[in-house]
C-alpha cells in the first residue's frame, strides 16, 4: 500500500474516531428547533418562532458566539430624567421638617417604581436578552437593596456598571463593585475606619463574592475589613472617595499573605485562589445549566476560567456549547424566577403593555422586587420560587391575562390575600389605594390572542400547528396536550396553565 493511501486511511479512522467523541460530533452539528428554543429561553425570556427558526440551523458553536456578540453594555432605553441628579446634602436634610422628608421618602418610592419600569422595558425590547439575563444574574449575586442605599441614582448608577461588566472581566467588576457607592451604603462600608473596621464587605466579598462558606477564617474578614478602611461615597456628589485620613496603612495578614495591604491587594489575594473560580463557575452553572451542580465539568470551566483571567463572556460559551447544557434531564430543570414569568410571558405573546408598572408590582408579589433583593444573599431562586401562595399569585397573573375581564376584580383580592399571608402588606392609606389602582391598570394592555394563535395553524386548527406552538411556548411536552380540534387560542391558554409552563 502507497504512503499516501495509509495516511488517508489513518485520517479517516482518527476523523470517525474524533467524531464519535462525546461533545465533538453535537457542537458542530445544527441545533435545529427544540435546542435552539431551550438555547434562547434559558438565555433570554422568551423565544419567538422567527427566532428559533433562525437559531437552528446553527451549531452550537456559532449560536453562542451570535449571543455573545449580541451583548449590549449600554441599554437601549432613555434612563428616568433624575439619574444624575447629586444627593441631598447632608446640612440640608438635617433641617428638614417632618413633612419634607416624607415627601422626599414619597419622591423615592415613586423612583424606585419608575427605575423598575425601566428596566422592564428594556427587558422586553432589548435585542440581546442575554445581556439582560447576565445582568440580573449579577445584580442579585452582588445584591444591594434600594430600602437600604435609599438615594435611587444610586442603584442606577450601580446597574449601569453592572451592566457594562455584565460579559467583560470578572475581576474588573469585582473591583469596580468594592468602590460602588451603592455597595458601600448598603454594606456600611462608607464610615469603616481604622479605628473602628467595618466587616460586612470584607465578609460578603469572601462567603458572596468569591470564595464561598468554609475557605476564609474569621481572622482573614478582620484583617480584609482593615484595608478596605477608607473607601467611602462623597456626600455631596455621590461618587466614591477615599479617605487618607481614616484608612489602616499597618501590616494585615489575609489568607496566608502579609503586607500593608489596601483593598485592592486584597481583591487580587481573592482571585488568585482556585476556589473563587469554582464559586462563580458553580453558580453561573445552577443558573444557566441545571440545579445540581456537575462538580466534574465545574472544576475543569473554573480552571479555563482562571486561565483566561476571568473572562465572563468566555466561561459563558463553554458552558452554551457544552453536552450538560443540552443534556435531556437539564430541559426543565430549573424553574422561572418571577421576572423570568412575568416578562416571559408579555414578551412570549406579544403583549403590548404602555403601563408596565402592574407587572412591576405583580413580580415582587412573586417573589422578586428586583432593585430590592431580600438580603445580602440575594434571592434564593430555585425551588424557593414556588410555594402556596407563589403559585397561587402566578395563575391569578394568568388569569387575569388569557381569561375573561370579569376575574379582574377576584384576581386583584387574591393577590391582595397572598402579598398579606407573605407578610407585603402594601402601604396604608393613598398608596395602597395607588397599587390597587396600578394592578387595574393592567385593563390598559392591547393584545390579540387569536391573531398570535393563528399563526401556527394558518388559521384553521391541525396537530401540526399544534406542536408547533407546543414547542415554542414550553420547554418540554406539556402534562395534558391541547386537543387537536380546539381553536389555536385554545391552545395557547391550555399550554400556560399547564405546569411545564413554569419551567425553563
Amino acid at each position: 500500500m502507497k504512503m499516501s493511501s495509509i495516511v488517508n486511511t489513518i485520517l479517516r479512522v482518527f476523523s470517525l474516531l474524533l467524531l464519535s467523541a462525546p461533545g465533538w460530533a453535537q457542537v458542530d452539528a445544527l441545533l435545529g428547533a427544540d435546542n435552539a428554543r431551550h438555547l434562547l429561553n434559558r438565555t433570554g425570556f422568551a423565544a419567538s418562532a422567527a427566532d428559533i427558526a433562525v437559531f437552528a440551523k446553527l451549531s452550537r458553536a456559532d449560536a453562542a458566539d451570535r449571543l455573545l456578540k449580541s451583548f449590549q453594555p449600554v441599554a437601549t432605553q432613555s434612563p428616568p430624567a433624575w439619574v444624575n441628579e447629586p444627593p441631598i446634602p447632608p446640612v440640608r436634610l438635617r433641617d428638614m421638617t417632618t413633612e419634607q422628608r416624607q415627601a422626599e421618602q414619597r419622591k423615592n418610592f415613586e423612583r424606585a417604581l419608575e427605575l423598575r419600569e425601566w428596566w422592564f422595558r428594556e427587558m422586553l425590547t432589548t435585542s440581546s436578552p442575554l445581556t439582560e439575563k447576565m445582568t440580573l444574574f449579577w445584580h442579585n449575586h452582588f445584591a444591594t437593596s434600594q430600602q437600604k442605599v435609599r438615594f435611587t441614582p444610586l442603584m442606577y448608577r450601580q446597574h449601569v456598571m453592572l451592566r457594562r461588566n455584565a460579559l467583560g472581566n470578572f475581576g474588573t467588576m469585582l473591583r469596580e463593585v468594592a468602590r460602588d457607592p451603592a455597595m458601600l451604603i448598603y454594606l456600611d462600608g462608607a464610615n469603616s475606619r481604622k479605628e473602628q473596621p467595618n466587616e460586612n464587605f470584607a465578609r460578603e466579598v469572601m462567603e458572596l463574592f468569591t470564595l464561598g462558606e468554609g475557605h476564609y477564617s474569621e481572622q482573614d474578614i478582620k484583617e480584609a475589613a482593615r484595608a478596605f478602611t477608607g473607601w467611602s461615597v462623597d456626600r455631596d456628589t455621590g461618587q466614591f472617595m477615599f479617605r487618607r485620613g481614616i484608612h489602616d496603612y499597618g501590616s494585615k495578614t489575609v489568607l496566608g499573605k502579609s503586607g500593608n495591604f489596601e483593598g485592592d491587594q486584597v481583591i487580587d489575594i481573592l482571585l488568585k485562589k482556585p476556589e473563587t473560580a469554582r464559586f462563580v463557575t458553580r453558580k453561573l452553572w445552577r443558573e444557566f445549566v441545571s440545579p445540581v451542580a456537575d462538580e466534574i465539568q465545574v472544576a475543569r470551566l473554573a480552571g479555563d476560567f482562571r486561565d483566561s483571567g476571568y473572562n465572563i463572556a468566555k466561561l459563558m460559551r463553554a458552558m452554551l456549547i457544552a453536552d450538560a447544557f443540552y443534556a435531556p434531564d437539564n430541559r426543565a430543570a430549573l424553574i422561572k424566577s418571577p421576572v423570568e414569568f412575568v416578562v416571559g410571558t408579555l414578551k412570549q405573546f406579544d403583549i403590548d403593555a404602555p403601563n408596565l408598572r402592574p407587572f412591576v408590582i405583580a413580580s415582587a408579589l412573586l417573589g422578586q422586587n428586583v432593585f430590592s433583593p431580600p438580603n445580602v444573599k440575594g434571592w434564593p431562586g430555585g425551588e424557593a420560587w414556588i410555594n402556596s401562595a407563589t403559585l397561587l399569585g402566578r395563575k391569578q397573573l394568568i388569569d387575569r391575562l388569557f381569561r375573561n375581564e370579569d376575574r379582574m376584580e377576584m384576581a386583584l383580592r387574591n393577590m391582595d390575600e397572598m402579598a398579606a399571608r407573605n407578610g407585603d402588606n402594601p402601604p396604608p392609606g393613598r398608596e395602597a389605594r395607588q397599587q390597587r389602582q396600578m394592578e387595574r391598570q393592567m385593563g390598559g394592555i392591547r393584545w390579540n390572542l387569536d391573531k398570535w394563535a393563528d399563526k401556527f395553524a394558518g388559521g384553521i386548527p391541525n396537530p401540526g400547528g399544534m406542536q408547533d406552538m407546543t414547542r415554542v411556548v414550553l420547554a418540554v411536552p406539556p402534562q395534558n396536550a391541547p386537543a387537536a380540534g380546539d381553536k389555536p387560542a385554545d391552545w395557547a391558554r391550555q399550554l400556560v396553565y399547564d405546569p411545564v409552563y413554569q419551567l425553563k
